[in-house]
């Protein structure tokens, strides 16, 4: 897709359900989203995984620079504000770590969780930078290509190196020098003291451009974060170390997103997070010595140890609830599990195919009552 954010039409791509915890994917300096892509669609299982092409990169526009890192923080938020999503969790791998960490300082309430990987504070200067950007100036992306892929993996002949070679040297040279820019001016003094969500960092053992050293400056500048340092990788681990960079992210989301230990709590976080707050206050407001045992035991039961289960996403449990209550004939548990589509992000075209596998296994007049409801409780939430 493409949005247009203040000055530039960004390059994004949404997977997974819309009612899973929000992730935003952030890529390196001379590659693009698709970078992510391991790491994307296993995320993409139980979380809504946000991907972009920053500023000048892939098929993001490119505007003339020099670029800041706040400014590319602010196009980052942007996106997420017009994907109506108030607050995420936010990896990023070299230069997009450190727009994820400056997102989190520039707007804590945004960023629920950090994951830097290979990334730093700062990044050497104009030392540092200056001699490459005169050199993409003069030559292209061609004049760093050889030095560059060299730092970003250890294996060369892989098929995710070579196509990593391919993100470079597609790169819109203005874009790459506009992003230079921002490293070469971070002077280090931007995230220390400001960033205080939960946050583990990354970083592969034989990383030369930002190396262990980095990861553990940002470790002591992040209060109770932390340290997971990947075995035999190098600046970009995504493809050549895959499994472990994989594992990593998905640890952190098990970490940050983990329900109470209680069952009654995680099974109350759950039924509010699915049915709606509304919903259930009404439902507490209306709650008697009489049906105070059966709601405990459904509670905690039903909601905190079988909705809260890692096998299924919630977009998952939502469609089987639909095809089972409507087979079954329990009509009243049908239009609240279709009211709570809202929430789980089955559509109503997923309902109707749904629905013609109840007519092929439960018979026709079962699924036609079930379609009639359906249609009223729809047409009832459009309004």
């Amino acid at each position: 897709m493409f949005i247009q954010l203040d000055d530039i039409a960004v390059h994004a791509e949404v997977s997974g359900p819309d009612s899973g915890p929000p992730v935003l994917l952030l890529h390196s300096l001379g590659t693009n989203f698709h970078m992510w892509d391991p790491q994307a669609k296993a995320l993409a299982k139980r979380h809504r995984v946000i991907r972009m092409d920053m500023r000048g990169h892939g098929l993001t526009e490119a505007t003339p620079g020099p670029y800041t890192m706040d400014r590319l923080a602010q196009d980052a938020l942007a996106l997420l504000h017009a994907l109506g999503i108030h607050a995420a969790h936010v990896a990023g791998v070299s230069i997009g770590g450190h727009i994820a960490m400056r997102m989190a300082a520039l707007a804590p309430e945004r960023i629920l969780s950090l994951m830097p990987c290979d990334t730093a504070l700062d990044f050497g200067g104009a030392t540092n930078w200056q001699g490459r950007m005169d050199a993409v100036a003069a030559g292209g992306m061609a004049a760093v290509a050889d030095a560059t892929l060299g730092r970003w993996v250890l294996d060369r002949s892989l098929a995710s190196s070579k196509g990593l070679g391919r993100m470079l040297l597609t790169t819109d040279p203005a874009g790459w020098l506009g992003c230079a820019a921002a490293l070469r001016d971070t002077t280090g003094r931007e995230v220390p003291g400001r960033v205080r969500c939960p946050t583990t960092i990354l970083v592969g053992d034989r990383d030369e451009s930002t190396p262990v050293a980095a990861a553990q400056a940002i470790h002591a500048a992040i209060p109770e974060s932390k340290l997971v340092i990947i075995a035999e990788a190098a600046h970009i681990p995504n493809f050549e170390r895959e499994e472990a960079m994989t594992r990593a992210l998905l640890a952190h989301m098990k970490l940050v997103t983990a329900l109470p230990a209680s069952a009654a709590e995680a099974g109350m976080a759950v039924r509010r997070r699915i049915l709606g707050e509304a919903h259930v206050d009404r439902s507490e407001a209306a709650l008697t010595a009489l049906d105070m045992p059966f709601r405990d035991f459904i509670l905690e039961g039903v909601w905190g140890r079988v909705w809260t289960r890692p096998g299924l996403s919630y977009r998952d449990r939502s469609l089987l609830c639909l095809g089972i209550l409507a087979a079954l004939g329990h009509h009243d548990e049908f239009r609240l599990h279709v009211r709570a589509t809202a929430n789980t992000g089955v559509t109503p075209e997923e309902i109707a195919e749904i629905l013609l596998q109840v007519a092929a296994y439960a018979g026709v007049p079962t699924a036609n009552t079930a379609l009639r409801l359906a249609k009223d409780i729809l047409k009832e939430m459009e309004g």
